[in-house]
């Protein structure tokens, strides 16, 4: 028989009814998966827009009309402008966020270095193992149980009140996660870039610094926003160690328009869409470095 002959013979109907399953099956995830991102994406956006919505409407329609479209108005932005000093606010959050972002990064990359690179005189992974344990143990740690000891210590040491009062817990909080992701970064991070440095008389800190840390840049982005957005949001440090109103941050902004038998509903909805702003432009313009620095190291 031949090939033209063999061509042109008509498909059996099981041949023709099989032939769409694969493409069909493949469309049905797509449609699954489709669907399943639209109600992620409507879970998350939905608080956002809420308060946003809240933001225009007056205390009596928050508490009977929460969704109602009509009578808004920016006189809560007007009150909360009139009320935040915005300028005052930004700056100490900005300090209190460089600060201690820049040195938990760096004492966070120097221990994940030492615990995946540098073997210590006993020469067993044990003691590496070891701190590694103690350092993640931190996760587990809820920060309302560190209030009362970071305040004793604040008080003993002449801290309570100034920067250095968040500045230092801040520091000890990023470290756990920060180690975290940076170990699982450098534990795959190729050792042959190392050899041939150390072949050229790099010692170990050149080596940690000018070798390695240049190309962790999407690890130490990732984590640089992750710390600046929790020291954005941070509350119950500053609401507890801060004392002086010419050093409220941005998240104790918002708390000032609740009072004791009263709440400002609208104003607390605008200075929150406030707060909430410069961390949406964070992430919508670092979005590609976070995702590059989560996903570095999954790949081998």
């Amino acid at each position: 028989m031949s090939i033209d002959t063999e061509l042109r013979k008509p498909l059996s109907a099981a041949a023709v009814g099989a032939a769409p399953t694969g493409p069909r099956r493949r469309g049905r995830g797509a449609v699954i998966a489709t669907a399943a991102a639209y109600l992620i994406t409507f879970v998350i956006l939905f608080p956002l827009l809420w308060i946003v919505l809240l933001s225009f409407q007056t205390n009596d329609n928050i508490l009977n009309h929460p969704f109602r479209l009509t009578d808004l108005s920016p006189a809560n932005y007007q009150q909360a402008l009139k009320t935040l000093n915005l300028l005052v606010m930004y700056k100490n959050t900005l300090i209190l966020a460089v600060v201690s972002v820049t040195i938990g990064l760096v004492i966070s990359y120097m221990a994940a270095f030492a615990l995946t690179r540098m073997v210590f005189r006993s020469g067993r992974r044990r003691t590496q193992n070891t701190l590694r344990f103690y350092f993640l143990a931190g996760l587990a740690i809820p920060v309302y149980i560190l209030l009362f000891p970071v305040y004793r210590l604040d008080i003993t040491f002449g801290l309570f009140g100034t920067y250095f009062a968040l500045i230092l817990p801040y520091i000890a909080v990023t470290i756990p996660f920060n180690i975290l992701l940076l170990t699982g970064f450098l534990r795959d991070f190729p050792e042959e870039i190392e050899q041939a440095a150390v072949m050229d008389g790099v010692g170990l800190w050149r080596m940690a610094w000018r070798v390695v840390f240049p190309l962790m840049r999407p690890v130490v982005a990732t984590l640089a926003i992750l710390n600046v957005i929790y020291v954005w949001n941070e509350f119950p440090f500053a609401v507890t160690l801060i004392n002086d109103p010419n050093m409220t941050t941005v998240s104790l902004g918002v708390s000032q328009f609740q009072g004791v038998y009263s709440v400002d509903y609208g104003a607390m909805m605008a200075s929150a869409t406030l707060v909430l702003l410069p961390q949406l432009v964070i992430y919508a313009a670092f979005q590609k470095q976070v995702i590059a620095g989560m996903t570095a190291g999954a790949v081998r």
